[in-house]
């Protein structure tokens, strides 16, 4: 704990617990009148300094963070890295001063399922909790759950199965189709970098990335932001040219949150997997535990909570407007345990049909090719204003206050999901 981590510092340096509290302002203080041009040099020590600081600040009560030491966090075979981390596990913390500030909290967002977590999360109750269907013209989205590939083998990322060689021949295959009758551009999420990188090169090995630059240009996500950006960049300038291109990233990613993917960009999202998280790691391992302890939320719960949020989140890449359309893809057996697709969000369960579920790669590319024939007509615009707001509906609908009678609302938190664009 953060508590006998300080006690075992302060006997071993002699220093005292309080000044460490002003460690980091104290530090920025004397760099602004020392006038340092070059902050850069002094990263590391900010960093000791806001370590400190924190540590300091949080060590007293019940314990909300932890101290993680890992000897070797090393990712390269025989190189030293040890490195120790100050983990906060109660998320709480970070929107606590929001509800101490304001008396009416309105939390929204496209990936909130499922929603009645949150609340034990973030320690509140709220006076609303709402999930929304999104409105819309005409059926924009195709999720697709794909079990298995043309030859009926299951395909999944599961431990036991994601290193078969028949499981990687599928998702390769089933790429490639998809690749070949998808136009512009194609995203494809995997669930770590290790998982992607070993991936290609068996698909390098075997062929089948050969055969995938055939179909599209290939862009890959790295851990450096300036390649990224650069692929990024260049990915979307061969969507513009007509030439099509498909972009291998990673949930949890730089290109599953903030990117977008409209029009063009993104005509479908390929989920190759369930994207949980390293279930060994020793700071998801202190979290899992103080959820248990004191919210009383099981392990498994959080696990599938957290891996179907960010699923949604990298899906979600693939709309952005009423006229926008796109493809959801969701290629693992486990999408089909309704389990786990119940605890997608209603904008995408309300799209998502018994008829596309449990599909193979051959059944997912006739559902493809009949939904890019029906958003490939004309647009109905008699249809699509009838789920758009005038400017006199909006004005309507939001008046302008009167003082003479204007009242104040009950107080209390909102939260509510909903992808209306």
């Amino acid at each position: 704990t953060p508590l006998a981590f300080l006690h075992r510092m302060t006997n071993g340096t002699s220093l005292e617990a309080k000044p460490l509290k002003f460690a980091y302002s104290r530090l920025s203080s004397l760099l602004r009148t020392l006038q340092v041009s070059n902050l850069d040099d002094f990263n590391s020590l900010t960093d000791v300094a806001d370590f400190a600081t924190l540590l300091a600040t949080y060590s007293e009560g019940v314990a909300k963070f932890a101290i993680i030491m890992e000897p070797n966090a090393s990712s390269v075979p025989g190189a030293s890295d040890p490195v120790i981390q100050l983990s906060c596990l109660d998320s709480s913390l970070a929107i606590a001063p929001i509800f101490k500030r304001f008396g009416s909290v309105v939390i929204t967002s496209g990936t909130l399922s499922p929603i009645d977590l949150y609340p034990k999360l973030l320690q509140f109750e709220p006076c609303i909790s709402q999930s929304l269907s999104m409105s819309t013209f005409r059926p924009c989205i195709r999720p697709l759950v794909i079990t298995r590939g043309s030859d009926q083998l299951s395909v999944s990322t599961k431990f036991e199965d994601r290193n078969d060689l028949g499981v990687v021949r599928n998702y390769g295959a089933m790429l490639v189709e998809l690749c070949s009758v998808i136009p512009d551009g194609v995203v494809a999420f995997f669930t770590s970098y290790t998982y992607m990188e070993s991936l290609i090169s068996e698909w390098d090995a075997i062929g089948i990335l050969r055969d995938l630059t055939k179909a599209k240009l290939v862009f890959i996500e790295t851990k450096d932001v300036v390649e990224t950006t650069l692929a990024l960049d260049n990915y979307r300038r061969a969507c513009d040219s007509g030439r099509g291109a498909v972009f291998l990233s990673v949930a949890r990613g730089k290109v599953s949150e903030g990117i977008n993917f409209d029009r063009h960009y993104g005509r479908a999202v390929i989920m190759f997997g369930v994207p949980f998280q390293y279930t060994l790691s020793h700071v998801l391992r202190a979290r899992l535990e103080y959820l248990q302890t004191h919210y009383q939320i099981r392990e498994q719960d959080f696990l599938n909570f957290d891996a179907l949020r960010q699923a949604s989140q990298c899906v979600g890449r693939v709309i952005r407007s009423k006229t926008d359309y796109g493809l959801m893809i969701f290629a693992d057996s486990r999408y089909n345990r309704h389990e786990k697709r119940s605890k997608l969000p209603k904008w995408i369960l309300q799209f998502l049909d018994e008829a596309y579920l449990s599909l193979s790669t051959d059944m997912a590319i006739q559902h493809v090719r009949y939904f890019l024939r029906i958003m490939g007509q004309p647009i109905d615009q008699t249809a699509l204003q009838s789920v758009l707001l005038t400017v006199e509906e909006a004005n309507r609908l939001n008046p302008p206050p009167n003082p003479k009678t204007a009242t104040v609302a009950e107080e209390g938190a909102m939260i509510t999901e909903s992808m209306n664009s």
